[in-house]
């Protein structure tokens, strides 16, 4: 279950689901990354409240260059060049991660057993290219996590009703399921497009690949762009959202 709670009197959204490890999605009353506005001295200030508020220093939070891509990295220290990753994992509790979302599906994964943690990022190319199962598989090489063990928060991002493609793309997104259930995707016959669930494909996605412990987010970008971010409602002219995590 998804709940808000405050970082000095900011609104953040947390999962219960994730509540053994420091986690949260910042909101428009805490953007930590500015996007197309110009609000870098507020992004700043609610950089330096967060990294208090997770006991770090601000350089011990890791940031990818997010591409679109389907690449997974681990999140070290001393290590700055994060280019064209779209996960990371992270297994050391002296850093923290995040990423940046304004529309896109934000995914936040746990190994309760190994106390291993990653985020991904996952557009509709993301999504296209299963990086919700490359992150798993990931932590199973790595960190010898069992699917069992994994939970994941599907965080803010845009529902169905707002989200039309074309048939190109739906056509990658729905192949990635064995079985494509009809509540995640429905043909729009006023445009001739396909509206498609990012967040229920990845649901799916993660279902098969045997994770069966997920938070499904309630709240969409496009219809809450009062609380969060949305590059499709706002055209491009906005700021992120991120999702944050830390060890404990």
């Amino acid at each position: 279950m998804f709940y808000f709670d405050k970082i000095n009197n900011k609104k953040i959204l947390k999962s219960t689901l994730l509540d053994g490890v420091e986690h949260f999605f910042t909101t428009r009353e805490c953007p930590i990354t500015s996007g197309s506005l110009h609000i870098e001295d507020e992004c700043n200030a609610n950089m330096a409240e967060i990294a208090d508020y997770l006991e770090l220093n601000p350089a011990c939070l890791i940031k990818p260059d997010q591409k679109h891509t389907s690449n997974i990295t681990v999140a070290q220290r001393m290590k700055s060049d994060y280019s064209a990753i779209d996960a990371l994992v992270l297994s050391n509790k002296n850093l923290g991660i995040y990423l940046n979302f304004a529309d896109c599906v934000p995914l936040v994964f746990w190994d309760v057993a190994n106390n291993v943690a990653a985020i991904a990022h996952a557009g509709w190319r993301g999504t296209a290219d299963k990086i919700a199962q490359k992150v798993v598989n990931f932590m199973g090489v790595y960190y010898e996590t069992k699917p069992k063990d994994i939970v994941v928060a599907i965080g803010p991002a845009i529902s169905m009703k707002n989200y039309q493609v074309d048939r190109d793309v739906y056509v990658k997104l729905i192949s990635t399921l064995r079985h494509a259930p009809v509540d995640c995707w429905q043909f729009n016959e006023s445009l001739q497009k396909y509206n498609v669930d990012l967040k229920k494909i990845n649901m799916y996605q993660l279902q098969e690949c045997g994770v069966s412990k997920i938070d499904l987010c309630p709240y969409c970008t496009y219809d809450t762009n009062d609380v969060f971010f949305s590059y499709r409602k706002e055209n491009g002219m906005t700021a992120r959202h991120s999702a944050v995590l830390k060890l404990k």
